[in-house]
């Protein structure tokens, strides 16, 4: 498989785990868990509408992704929005993540792929 075919492939992925994380799980309230942790860190009062704002960025983020509008920038945003929503959670609300501190392993790989596709594969810019 080319490089391009490959960064394709996983551009669309990348896009589909912000989709999928934005619609179906805060904005849809499908993971109730994702609505406990912004009311762990952001507080209670809030969190149901605050979840579905989140949820809302993450659906942009992945339309922005699809676009490829700015892709460097793109890339660097989600790098530093991944790498601090994990931080945060790491240390407050250990306890709600789904494979608990162990998910910054998982965070660090998106990372990873979401760098790599774009400064690697990306040979097109």
């Amino acid at each position: 498989m080319n490089h391009k075919r490959l960064h394709k492939i996983l551009t669309i992925c990348i896009a589909f785990v912000w989709m999928v994380n934005g619609l179906f799980c805060k904005v849809l309230h499908l993971v109730p868990r994702h609505q406990q942790i912004v009311a762990r860190i952001l507080g209670e009062q809030y969190s149901s509408i605050l979840t579905i704002l989140i949820g809302f960025a993450e659906i942009v983020m992945a339309i922005w992704i699809l676009s490829a509008y700015k892709s460097k920038l793109n890339v660097i945003v989600q790098i530093v929005v991944v790498a601090a929503m994990n931080c945060i959670e790491f240390f407050l609300a250990p306890d709600l993540l789904l494979w608990g501190k162990l998910n910054s392993l998982f965070a660090f790989l998106f990372i990873i792929v979401v760098y790599l596709n774009e400064f690697y594969l990306n040979k097109s810019k």
